[in-house]
């Protein structure tokens, strides 16, 4: 079996509703590239990644002009040959970055490929630990007013979800504090409740948020302050006082091994599309296990629903709003609180690829 061709696509996608947080501000869209492998016997496999707005093009560029002809006539079987020899490709100009989506998307790809060949779920292909993984709504809310937080907790409850995140980072702690309270209240205090501040925050003020959130019993805080600062993480953890999850802009194994090191992080969070693919997610989590902590995962939940079904030490699921739901055919099924890994061969995203194309750039 050799890698006959490899095709690249590139989309913009509009988001059912306008989004927000505190480092990207407003996101009507994100970028969504897709890629297609197949082989000379029939197989084919489909990875994707995605951008908050910018960079898509450059992932496609070098899946096309570097990465493509590296891997055609290889075996796509052999994938940690494969996954070496684009991260080595690529090493002096990337070791993280653009280069990493688009070594994630080729990597999904190539495990997507395989599972379909063994007629396998990729969740029982990868080690099959358990058919369903405790799921959690993420919301990208910061801007939305109490009221719409409460509206789209409301929604969100009533699909099955037992567990609701939402964002911090406003420019007044004060509020921030105003909106968690309001949020504990609304939900009661049998719901997990996850705040999350995308990196806002310098170290002291997130031990002052961490303190002032303390009181609404907070599952975990997330990204409390930029991903560099490891030593800022432990100070988080140590003054703060509650448990810290980070890592969906952490692109290594090697970043996340110094984190657990030194950085106290409890809940270590992987992304399959920026960390190097499945190969990647699953060294982290492996590496999680070693460290008796469990792992949880950010964005691209119909992959990661199949990652943390594989893993014994597996967390709660985000669920993401990206609307990327309207383009597949199986969209994720929650009940009681949890996402059901789908018994479908691969990765089981079936793309609706016609009804994509109007929003194709390249």
């Amino acid at each position: 079996m050799k890698i006959k061709n490899i095709q690249t696509a590139l989309y913009r996608i509009p988001l059912p509703t306008v989004l927000s947080d505190s480092t990207h501000g407003e996101i009507s869209h994100f970028e969504l590239i897709t890629v297609r492998i197949s082989a000379g016997n029939g197989a084919e496999g489909v990875g994707y990644t995605y951008t908050v707005g910018s960079g898509g093009a450059a992932v496609c560029c070098l899946v096309e002009r570097d990465i493509k002809a590296a891997l055609l006539g290889l075996d796509p079987r052999r994938i940690e040959e494969i996954w070496e020899t684009m991260w080595w490709k690529l090493h002096y100009v990337g070791r993280g970055g653009i280069t990493v989506f688009a070594i994630s998307a080729v990597d999904i790809a190539l495990w997507d490929m395989k599972a379909r060949c063994e007629a396998e779920p990729l969740w029982r292909f990868l080690g099959g630990h358990s058919d369903r993984v405790k799921a959690y709504a993420g919301g990208i809310d910061l801007h939305f007013s109490i009221e719409q937080l409460k509206e789209q907790t409301k929604e969100n409850l009533k699909k099955g979800f037992l567990a609701i995140k939402m964002k911090v980072g406003r420019d007044d702690l004060k509020e921030d504090i105003a909106r968690v309270e309001a949020i504990r209240q609304f939900v009661g205090p049998d719901i997990t409740l996850m705040v999350d501040a995308n990196m806002r925050w310098s170290v002291d003020t997130a031990i002052r948020a961490a303190r002032a959130l303390e009181p609404y019993d907070i599952y975990w805080l997330e990204e409390p302050t930029i991903p560099d600062d490891v030593k800022g993480h432990a100070r988080i953890a140590r003054e703060g006082g509650l448990p810290i999850a980070t890592g969906e802009n952490l692109h290594t194994i090697y970043e996340f091994q110094s984190m657990m090191e030194q950085g106290y992080i409890s809940f270590p969070e992987p992304d399959v599309s920026n960390i190097g693919g499945i190969s990647g997610w699953m060294r982290v989590a492996k590496l999680a296990y070693a460290n008796n902590l469990p792992v949880t995962s950010h964005g691209a939940h119909d992959l990661h629903v199949h990652l943390l079904a594989a893993v014994p030490n597996a967390s709660y699921l985000e669920a993401h709003g990206f609307g990327i739901e309207r383009f597949i055919a199986h969209p994720l099924e929650i009940k009681n609180g949890e996402a059901i890994a789908p018994n479908r061969p691969g990765h089981g995203v079936e793309f609706l690829w016609d009804k994509m194309e109007e929003h194709r750039i390249q």
